[in-house]
């Protein structure tokens, strides 16, 4: 799977986010988009998975050198994302299951709840969750979707020691094969990279 990405730029109203953005992503290989508290990171991870539109340039999307639609392109990616919502009535069990109507699972639904140490929370409502809990039920979605796109936004947000240790031991076993790209300004999310992209240095106004 490739994504390239020609003189990319999305501004609201008047401010430019980023401009003249351009760049390679190939599957098998890990990339860090990097910056400050808002510096534009999420907003580039979304208009990379087609979730917003950009203002100009092209984000083009292929597979086996074949041409993918941004229509489409949603069927190739799993995020993992602060901003994405649980369905607090459902349990973890529920939850995955509904998930798995829209992204074929890689595991079975037990086996992915053991990994991720939520066996006692298999028939709990998501509303009764800790945050952490909640994070841990995210990642699950997003690393173990059958998909050979990986978005992650901030993925450690609200994990503690042992929730962190989770998503590098999900980062080490379930990506080798896919296009991993995590948007972060904290070097432990990212520090596996092999390539670190600088919010920043696509900041050009004309």
């Amino acid at each position: 799977m490739q994504i390239i990405v020609t003189n990319l730029g999305k501004r609201y109203n008047r401010d430019w986010i980023f401009r003249l953005f351009n760049y390679a992503f190939t599957s098998g290989k890990k990339y860090a988009i990097t910056g400050p508290n808002g510096s534009g990171k999420s907003t580039l991870l979304q208009v990379l998975a087609s979730a917003i539109l950009h203002n100009e340039g092209n984000v083009q999307y292929s597979m086996h050198n074949v041409q993918c639609s941004a229509e489409n392109i949603y069927n190739q990616i799993a995020i993992a994302a602060p901003y994405l919502e649980l369905i607090e009535e459902m349990t973890t069990k529920e939850m995955l299951e509904f998930h798995a109507q829209f992204k074929k699972l890689q595991l079975p639904i037990a086996e992915i709840i053991k990994i991720i140490s939520l066996e006692n929370a298999t028939n709990k409502q998501i509303r009764y969750f800790s945050s952490g809990m909640k994070q841990r039920l995210k990642l699950a979605q997003a690393f173990f979707s059958d998909t050979p796109i990986l978005f992650l936004d901030e993925p450690t947000t609200n994990l503690d020691e042992d929730g962190i240790a989770l998503y590098h031991q999900l980062i080490t076993n379930y990506t080798k094969d896919k296009l991993v790209i995590v948007s972060s300004n904290d070097k432990q999310e990212y520090d596996f990279c092999d390539e670190i992209i600088a919010i920043s240095d696509f900041k050009k106004l004309n």
